[in-house]
């Protein structure tokens, strides 16, 4: 089932100028889209229209062969998982509690968590390596932490579609790497993933597509060889960058300025 965003165009009520502008992308199930660009050029809104919160003023998106416009909140969380920036919780719940509320969508009004999505949830926790946190508050974790338990809340839903927004933005270098490997496998898995991120070396690491917003709406999006490259990068971050080889690595890193190329 593929996600598709077709020519929308989206203006904030007190906006002169659009933020997005006749924006086109694509996730196909079992690949990885990494979605650039400098802050303020609109990324987060674009999840947040993908996830029918915003609505685009002009264009369409849809998920197979639905509109999302069509689609019930209920409904639309079956399908997609959005994992925000952050979150502040209004109540306090255990980290189990909280990411058994992404089985949700599987239920109906009365409906309740059994056994058996309580054992699913643990066995995320363990793969996330947070299985110790399960009885925690969740007020109470790391920023860092808590952006793993919202990651976990969202795979508890079972959706055909990630969207993620800045996942590694809290996490040290090591869990960073981790939630990058987590996601990578959940392509694999058949799942598809958009993700934000403000570090090209992620799309260099895992990204199949990657997508470029720059500040005046508009945004390209293809190969990643073919989009991350010296030239693009310069233009939509308004500052030097450099790409070099890894031969251990097999693949390219992005430096920043004042580092020398060797």
């Amino acid at each position: 089932m593929g996600y598709q965003v077709q020519n929308i165009t989206f203006t904030y009520p007190s906006g002169k100028q659009p933020v997005l502008r006749e924006v086109s992308l694509s996730v196909a199930q079992g690949e990885v889209v990494v979605l650039l660009g400098p802050n303020g050029a609109g990324k987060t809104t674009l999840l947040l229209c993908m996830m029918n919160l915003l609505k685009p003023s002009a264009g369409q998106i849809s998920i197979g062969d639905h509109d999302i416009k069509e689609l019930t909140p209920r409904e639309l969380a079956g399908k997609v998982a959005y994992v925000p920036q952050s979150h502040e919780p209004a109540f306090d719940y255990t980290v189990l509690e909280f990411v058994l509320m992404g089985r949700a969508p599987k239920y109906g009004v009365f409906g309740r968590p059994d056994k058996g999505d309580e054992t699913r949830c643990m066995e995320i926790l363990d793969e996330l390596g947070i299985q110790h946190l399960a009885n925690h508050s969740y007020i109470e974790i790391s920023g860092g932490e808590r952006q793993q338990v919202l990651i976990a809340r969202a795979l508890a839903q079972e959706p055909e579609v990630l969207l993620f927004d800045e996942p590694t933005a809290h996490l040290d270098f090591g869990n960073q790497q981790r939630a990058l490997n987590m996601i990578s496998n959940m392509a694999k898995r058949g799942h598809g993933v958009l993700m934000t991120t403000h570090h090209p070396d992620h799309a260099l690491m895992l990204g199949d597509k990657t997508a470029l917003l720059y500040k005046d709406g508009k945004l390209v999006e293809g190969l990643t060889e073919e989009i991350v490259t010296e030239e693009r990068l310069t233009e939509v971050y308004d500052t030097d960058l450099y790409l070099i080889e890894i031969e251990k690595l097999g693949r390219q890193a992005c430096l920043l300025p004042g580092i020398r190329k060797k």
